[in-house]
């Protein structure tokens, strides 16, 4: 999954959410991104499935610009897992009565159906940002386990859900400041990264 040079914004005449991005993400490597609120995070999920489209760049995946081809055809070879599946985009929706099934569940059943598709980029959205941390401990441990060959992008919420990622990617106002192993931005005091597992407990 490679965006080049890749800026996007909501709709014509706004700003720019995400600007010149410009990364790779490498088959089956895990990746964290992480920033503040309004960092950009959510606008590249968005993104990767033409919920908004490129002001400028391109985001091509195995070779191919996504803008180039169906939106069906993008979007049935990506998995994502959002906050609350009931909710998001309607190709999306499960069938879940919000009474009687909670959120946990409902992430599992989303699992459970990107091993039947076999997909091959898993994208999670913050996506056990609304869990309690024995199903968050259960829904990464299947993630590890059964989708080990997958390019998996994770949107973070919990800094510790990507602490095992190989790459991190760190957003600040739309900008790539630190994209490296967390290893790495945690050895060094002066990163972003680091700033922010301080004050998440993670660092000292």
């Amino acid at each position: 999954v490679r965006f080049s040079k890749f800026s996007t914004r909501y709709r014509k005449g706004l700003d720019l959410v995400v600007r010149d991005i410009d990364v790779t993400v490498q088959s089956g490597e895990k990746v964290g991104i992480v920033g503040r609120t309004g960092a950009g995070k959510s606008s590249l999920t968005l993104s990767l499935f033409r919920i908004i489209e490129a002001a400028v760049g391109q985001i091509i995946i195995d070779g191919v610009d996504i803008a180039k081809i169906g939106l069906h055809d993008l979007r049935s070879r990506l998995t994502i897992i959002p906050q609350d599946p009931v909710l998001f985009s309607g190709t999306l929706r499960m069938n879940l009565d919000p009474t009687t099934a909670i959120v946990g569940q409902r992430q599992l059943v989303c699992l459970a159906r990107a091993l039947l598709r076999k997909t091959r980029v898993l994208i999670l959205d913050e996506a056990t940002a609304a869990v309690d941390l024995e199903t968050d401990d259960l829904i990464q441990k299947t993630i590890r386990e059964q989708f080990s060959a997958c390019t998996i992008i994770t949107i973070a919420h919990r800094l510790n859900t990507i602490l095992d990622s190989n790459r991190v990617l760190v957003l600040d106002k739309g900008v790539v400041q630190e994209f490296a192993p967390p290893a790495d931005l945690l050895k060094n005091k002066q990163s972003l990264f680091y700033s922010m597992a301080k004050d998440a407990g993670l660092a000292s």
